[in-house]
Formats: structure tokens, C-alpha cells, sequence
């Protein structure tokens, strides 16, 4: 039993998915373990579990739990030791003219217009394709005291959305996505680099970026914010790229 099970299994329930195909390594199965999703977790119930490699997922806090593949790795920036590279600079003044705003986690149609123009550009052969604003809503949008927008405007124009939840010992971030149009702005990374921004500001230790998985390109972007530190053997490490 993991540490995560080990705390929660006499005062909530976890329930277990079935084997459906790996969203992240070809030709493999994953399950999912998940908190039952009739309980009102508390904030420090969310931490207990996000330390436990926890993620939300809408209205489901999860985690994976495949029979033999152990590859998703929970990730986060320890934001003190963190510095913004030659890159990271880069983007972030290319981005200077942006508006940042920081609001409440809500359903807003424009959001939902951008959420629905990036997943046809970007993951129309992906589970999320079509969108619709009932699954945005569950996804995206669910009204939880500790979950917010950062929303980034230029001029009066939405071009992109960092969903992102507070939790006692940093951010973490749920989910991105920006207007497929403005690819030379690497809005993706500015998301990222402004989630680091908030967290300084707020004087917050960590950003939670959710799970690293080797050999999974897509994933491979997470190791270049460094110092980075991974979830192995139930500690969190600090962990170099070769």
C-alpha cells in the first residue's frame, strides 16, 4: 500500500479505475486511483494528497496506479532556487505588452471560445476533442475556493488561460492553453513562467507541474525548468536531466 493509501484508508474512500489505454506511452494500460468524488475534500486534504503525487482533474483528485509501468513521476519547482534562463527572459519580455489578470475560477464564454479554437488546432485527436462548454465547465471552471484564472490579454483580446490552484505550499498548475494563432509568443511557457512569477510574488515554495514522464516528448518540457525536483520512492529529489 503507498503512503498516500497508508494515510487515507480510515478516513476516506479511493476507488480504482479499469484498465483503458496509456495517454502518454504507446501500446501500454493504465489505471487511475481517485479520492471519492462525493466527498468535500478539504484544502489540507488536497496538500496531504498532492504530496502524495496527487493531482485535480475537475472535481476528481487522482493519481495514477498501473499494475507494471511506474513512468508518471509527480514534479514541482522549488521557486527560491528557481532561475529564469537565457530563454525564459526572452519570452517573458516578448510577452511584456501582455495584460495579466488573476480572477476566480469561473465558466466565461470567451474562455471557453479560446479553449475550444486551441483544442481543434492543437488535440483534435485527442478524448478532449470535440469540446463542449458542459465538459469545459466540469474541467476547467469548477468553483473551488483555492482554484483560479490567470487570463492574459492583449489589448482587450483573451489569448490565454492558466488554471491554477493555491494550496498551502506553492501553486499548482492544472492546466494551460492559449490561441494557436500566436505561436511565435510561446504562450505555453509564459504561462508557466508566470505561474512562477505569482508564486514569488506570494511568497509561495513550490509549483506543482503535475506528472514528468520519460520517454513521453510531450512531457519533456518540464525538466527544463530547473533545479527541478521529482517524487521518487515517496521523497522529493532533485533531479538533473543527463
Amino acid at each position: 500500500m503507498s503512503e498516500s493509501e497508508d494515510f487515507a484508508k480510515n478516513t476516506i474512500k479511493l476507488f480504482r479505475t479499469s484498465e483503458h489505454s496509456c495517454s502518454y506511452l504507446d501500446d501500454l494500460q493504465s489505471r487511475t486511483l481517485f479520492l471519492d468524488p462525493d466527498l468535500e475534500y478539504s484544502i489540507d486534504l488536497y496538500e496531504e494528497l498532492t504530496q502524495s503525487g496527487f493531482r485535480r482533474s475537475g472535481r476528481h483528485l487522482y493519481r495514477p496506479d498501473c499494475k507494471q509501468c511506474h513512468s508518471c513521476i509527480p514534479s514541482r519547482i522549488p521557486i527560491q532556487q528557481f532561475e529564469f534562463k537565457r530563454k525564459h527572459k526572452r519570452i517573458l519580455r516578448k510577452n511584456a505588452d501582455l495584460h495579466i489578470d488573476i480572477s476566480a475560477a469561473e465558466y466565461r464564454q470567451e474562455d471557453y471560445d479560446l479553449f475550444e479554437k486551441y483544442i481543434a488546432a492543437r488535440h483534435s485527436d485527442g478524448d478532449m476533442y470535440p469540446t463542449s462548454s458542459t465538459s469545459y465547465n466540469d474541467f476547467l471552471a469548477v468553483k473551488r475556493e483555492f482554484s483560479f484564472h490567470i487570463r492574459m490579454f492583449m489589448d482587450d483580446k483573451l489569448v490565454g488561460l492558466a488554471v491554477t490552484d493555491r494550496l498551502n505550499t506553492g501553486l499548482s498548475a492544472i492546466y494551460t492553453f492559449f490561441d494557436p494563432d500566436l505561436d511565435k509568443r510561446s504562450l505555453g511557457v509564459f504561462g508557466i513562467l508566470s505561474q512562477i512569477q505569482v508564486c514569488q510574488q506570494w511568497d509561495l515554495p513550490y509549483l506543482y507541474l503535475g506528472y514528468w514522464v520519460p520517454n513521453c516528448q510531450k512531457m519533456d518540457y518540464k525538466t527544463d525548468y530547473q533545479p527541478i525536483e521529482l517524487l521518487i520512492n515517496r521523497q522529493w529529489q532533485n533531479f538533473t536531466p543527463e
